[in-house]
């Protein structure tokens, strides 16, 4: 569901009684197109997040706390110049659109009392953050659009401040908008139409999913026409627009197979039984939960594109490489053939003359005498037909040698690059990025990475669990921090947990003073960590080899987080994602 003016509306409400009055204590802009109001209310503090990114433009109080660039951008500073300290004094929405401004009780450049806004447009690739003034008159933009973007609507610095244009739809939440007003443009349809169509045409500020459901109350089921949901339509419309007029709703989030498809403000009946339906106790919780992990993820996959182009290229490389080496693996096979037919020829030179094309030769050296037909050069004789093709054989036995080297390393090499992207796909901060960059240019890969100058590196990135029992677990985040723990942090009488045979972290499992072994659960809670932080994260029963850290060995001149153990037991676990993340340590 897109982020409609419906939704905006109990959100600005869920704003306004939480945060009314409140202090701006910090801004942040972890990301390009985001910003986020630290604002203490009551002797609380809130996170007021608003997103102007193309694939995911929404507003919302919320609980993540992602990590902010070192710098500031420009963007940022801008906004603490105008609103630090200030007061929040109110959200509005904007008519019955998708934007909304937030006043704020703040100081002009000579000291006297005045509002400035934060207007936020959450329009698709349109969305924007706009900072006005006392009187709607811009004094910053997140993103600038001149006539060369729009020639309909510009938004710089200095102009006043305009709303999009409308579009050619009503306002449900209008007076005007009522049974008959709806009846009678149902009246002009025919009556063979989609009735959601016939909704997203006439009425603005309703995502589709909020059409469908209203089509779904009126005749049970979404694809029913104007003259199938005739009986109920016109009741579940208005039901629902007093819904949306009085704030009368329900956040929910409708999850497939564990995954968010759908958020809103009211019950979705549409989807049955093959969705789990929640309900966050806010509309902040609930965006969260919808758009935190793929707002982490576009964030990561922004900062970090070099690393993935690089991984994907190197990755493709290597798949192409082998396939050519097992091509020429198979074309070795021929060698023994080669040698056959230089013996035979050997065998048989008294028969042969200069200026043949082909020989067939009795075959003595099968147990089922047959003849052979065997190639020859005209130009050559028989003898140098023979050592022809004892070069040929010579160079295969080399070939087949060389080759089978060559392919090992390419699936070392390869085994590689997926530890690297497994480590990726769970880094959170710049600085676990930074220490994935530094692995790659100690690597062999820096000459690939535009721009990469090595900086100069703390301990590696380490995260720290405890157990339900009170044990301590650390968990590498990438290669780098994988040996560091399993080479040098963790005790020789420790335990040490890996996925077989999969990329993974290594995870360390500390013993009390004087405890030889730790308690099942507390095996059983390392395991899970392990098996978490991998690949094969979401499976069921992974096995998890573990070993005291005495028998994990690094070989000389291996690739960072490959190492080597014996006298492993193995254990299969299925990792619950709430229990993990409880005993994670901040």
């Amino acid at each position: 569901m897109a982020f409609d003016a419906a939704m905006l509306r109990f959100v600005v409400g869920e704003i306004n009684e939480k945060l009314t009055n409140g202090k701006v204590d910090k801004i942040y802009q972890p990301g390009r197109e985001e910003a986020v109001f630290v604002i203490r209310c009551g002797g609380e503090e809130h996170r007021l997040n608003l997103s102007a990114g193309g694939n995911g433009s929404y507003m919302n109080l919320t609980s993540l706390k992602p990590e902010n660039p070192a710098t500031p951008p420009m963007f940022c500073m801008m906004l603490r110049k105008h609103f630090s300290g200030a007061r929040f004094a109110g959200a509005e929405q904007l008519g019955f659109e998708r934007a909304a401004r937030l006043t704020f009780d703040t100081h002009d450049e000579l000291g006297f009392s005045t509002k400035k806004h934060v207007i936020v447009e959450l329009m698709g690739r349109f969305s924007n953050i706009i900072v006005t003034n006392a009187e709607d008159r811009i004094v910053g933009v997140l993103k600038s659009v001149d006539f060369t973007v729009s020639e309909k609507r510009q938004v710089l610095p200095g102009m006043l401040y305009e709303l999009p244009p409308k579009q050619d739809k009503l306002d449900p939440l209008a007076e005007q908008t009522d049974e008959r007003t709806f009846k009678a443009l149902a009246a002009k349809e025919d009556p063979d139409r989609s009735a959601e169509k016939f909704i997203m045409a006439h009425f603005a500020g309703l995502s589709p999913l909020i059409a469908r459901e209203i089509v779904y109350r009126a005749a049970g089921r979404t694809d029913a026409s104007l003259r199938d949901a005739e009986r109920g339509l016109t009741a579940q419309f208005m039901d629902m627009i007093r819904r949306i007029r009085e704030r009368d709703g329900i956040p929910t989030l409708v999850k497939r197979d564990g995954v968010p498809v759908e958020y809103a403000f009211c019950e979705i009946g549409q989807y049955g039984a093959g969705v789990e339906i929640l309900h966050p106790e806010t509309y902040g919780e609930l965006i969260d939960l919808y758009f935190g992990e793929r707002s982490r993820e576009e964030r990561l996959h922004r900062k970090a594109s070099d690393i993935f182009k690089l991984l994907s290229n190197a990755e493709s490389r290597i798949i192409r490489k082998t396939e050519r080496q097992k091509e020429e693996l198979a074309a070795c096979a021929d060698g023994e053939k080669y040698k056959l037919w230089g013996d035979l020829i050997t065998a048989n030179i008294w028969r042969l003359e200069r200026g043949m094309s082909e020989c067939e030769l009795e075959n003595w050296y099968a147990e089922d005498p047959a003849p052979v037909v065997i190639p020859l050069d005209k130009r050559l004789s028989p003898s140098a037909n023979a050592q022809v093709y004892y070069k040929k054989y010579a160079k295969s036995k080399t070939a087949l040698v060389r080759l089978t080297e060559q392919i090992e390393e390419a699936r070392t090499e390869l085994e590689y690059v997926y530890t690297v992207l497994d480590a990726l796909s769970r880094a959170d901060t710049e600085r676990e990025l930074s220490e994935i960059r530094t692995e790659l240019y100690h690597s062999g890969y820096a000459s690939k990475m535009k721009n990469y100058t090595e900086r100069k590196q703390s301990a590696p990135s380490i995260a720290r669990y405890r157990t339900t029992d009170g044990h301590t677990v650390l968990c590498g985040r990438n290669n780098t921090a994988n040996d560091y723990l399993t080479t040098k942090l963790a005790a020789r009488s420790d335990w040490w947990f890996h996925t077989k045979n999969q990329p993974g972290s290594h995870v360390v499992l500390e013993c009390f003073e004087g405890e030889s072994d730790p308690s099942e659960s507390a095996f059983t809670d390392a395991a899970e960590i392990a098996a978490f932080n991998s690949k094969a994260k979401g499976g069921t029963m992974i096995p998890v080899d573990y070993t005291r850290v005495s028998k994990v060995k690094k070989p000389a001149g291996s690739k960072p987080g490959f190492v080597i153990y014996s006298s492993n037991w193995t254990a299969y676990v299925t990792p619950d994602e709430e229990k993990v993340l409880a005993m994670r340590q901040k």
